[in-house]
């Protein structure tokens, strides 16, 4: 299986929309979406992460065939932290297969930094695959918190792995 992680340009941005829904569909499990008048549930503006310099988008394809995407901004929760993973998606058919663990990877080792990656309390899967793969990836160096404020309420994964390692973050 050849997975990539590729920046999209910007004429590609209707890739990750229609993705986006698909994403949205899969997440209304466990925030109760609804779709909107037009049958979609829509997404905020995504122009964001092709024009701002603290945003990346990201293309995932496996053996050449679109498998997903992720997110990344410096919209954090936490006071230290510097990225944030903020939509991550691989589609069904890719998943427990290893392809998002190498992909997260990927994303990571190309922004070394203070990361946080916030899930939502009802989404036990996603809480179940970020512990995993961030215990592995940072050697069990991370931290997990529950966050109840204004800017987050739920689980938040911490961990740094730029040039060097601080203690964790306190709570906003």
């Amino acid at each position: 299986m050849n997975i990539e992680l590729r920046v999209p340009d910007r004429s590609e941005r209707s890739l990750i929309r229609r993705m986006m829904e698909l994403y949205m569909h899969d997440f209304s499990e466990f925030d109760g979406s609804d779709l909107d008048e037009h049958g979609q549930f829509g997404y905020g503006d995504l122009d964001y992460f092709w024009f701002e310099p603290t945003h990346a988008a990201f293309l995932v394809t496996v053996d050449e065939k679109l498998a997903g995407f992720v997110l990344v901004d410096n919209e954090v929760a936490l006071d230290d932290s510097e990225r944030s993973i903020t939509e991550f998606f691989i589609l069904r058919k890719y998943r427990r297969q290893g392809v998002g663990q190498q992909v997260a990877t990927a994303v990571f080792d190309k922004f070394p930094a203070k990361w946080e990656v916030r899930v939502i309390t009802e989404n036990l899967p996603a809480q179940t695959f970020w512990r995993q793969v961030i215990a592995e990836y940072t050697g069990n160096q991370f931290e997990e918190t529950v966050l109840d404020n204004d800017d987050w309420q739920g689980p938040v994964f911490w961990f740094d792995n730029g040039r060097t390692a601080t203690n964790p973050p306190k709570n906003s």
